[in-house]
């Protein structure tokens, strides 16, 4: 995980009166689902609607991303909310699964438990990571940056060793905090494409493209077109959304949610996994938190994962 990405830190309080509903919905309660390219095809809405709704949609996205940097949902929340029990649960998919991030992190964050349980089932598991995760500490010199990246990649090798037995990972190299600019979503739709057909994948994971987190999305976009490209269906895993939603949050699209529960030998797994990444788990400087402080983690360590289809 790379720390997040905000807009211009307003609070939905903050926003002009006229942008704090969509369609008589507060601006909490908007999901994706509400505000579509689709609409242009309806016969009763204007270009001009559209547009106001894509600016409403944007403002929802702005102030949801402020809420990064705020406390956020506590785990005990999640808990009681027993999301296990509500949601579909999943058998292990069948493989080979490639599991798409975009730093190194990413994906033990959100699907090590479920990598290590394919891979205890002796499903083919190939992973890819899109950045080097350089950018995680903020603004330092072009060397400290390398010598970041450098190691990152030490940790994830050593994290996925946690999991189980599987390849090295496929580094994109592509640069962390701009996986977003045509060019680079663009390599990296590329990049997973080419592993899909190389192995044969049966199923693509990779982070959710309203994570709110600008190169989870990228790389949640980049994912779902090289899936269609190639007929392979994908599943996105969340990182940041436990932080800024909540129980019953309509901005998150529980109906496509479905959970996959973990055994306890998996869990220590990537408990060890997670141990790894040193980097994000130490303070990043003087009085700098660091990026995946206890609170995150506790969202990461359930007795289960939870994906969206």
């Amino acid at each position: 995980m790379s720390s997040p990405q905000t807009a211009d830190g307003l609070t939905v309080d903050e926003l002009p009166a006229e942008q704090q509903t969509v369609d008589g919905l507060p601006l909490d309660d908007v999901t994706a689902d509400d505000v579509t390219a689709d609409d242009a095809t309806a016969g009763d809405v204007t270009a001009g609607d559209l547009a106001a709704r894509e600016k409403a949609a944007a403002a929802t996205r702005q102030a949801a991303a402020a809420a990064i940097d705020a406390r956020g949902t506590d785990e005990a929340d999640w808990q009681d909310a027993r999301l296990p029990d509500r949601l579909p649960r999943l058998a292990l998919p069948a493989g080979p699964v490639v599991v798409v991030a975009a730093h190194p992190d990413d994906e033990v964050l959100g699907f090590g438990g479920t990598i290590a349980a394919l891979l205890q089932a002796g499903v083919e598991v190939h992973t890819v990571c899109l950045s080097d995760g350089e950018a995680s500490h903020g603004p330092g010199t072009p060397a400290a940056r390398t010598r970041l990246a450098a190691r990152r990649r030490g940790e994830l090798s050593a994290a996925l060793r946690e999991l189980g037995t599987l390849p090295d990972p496929v580094y994109a190299g592509l640069p962390d905090t701009a996986l977003g600019e045509p060019e680079h979503e663009n390599a990296a739709r590329a990049v997973i494409g080419e592993l899909l057909d190389t192995v044969g994948a049966a199923l693509c994971v990779a982070p959710w493209e309203d994570d709110l987190h600008s190169d989870h999305e990228a790389a949640g976009r980049a994912a779902r077109r090289a899936g269609r490209a190639g007929s392979t269906p994908v599943w996105s895993y969340p990182v940041w959304m436990w932080h800024w939603a909540r129980p019953d949050d309509r901005r998150v699209p529980w109906h496509r949610a479905a959970v996959l529960p973990l055994p306890e030998p998996v869990i220590e797994r990537k408990k060890a996994a997670l141990a790894r990444f040193t980097s994000q788990l130490e303070p990043r400087g003087a009085g700098i938190p660091p990026v995946l402080p206890t609170a995150e983690i506790a969202h990461h360590t359930r007795t289960f994962e939870t994906v969206i289809r």
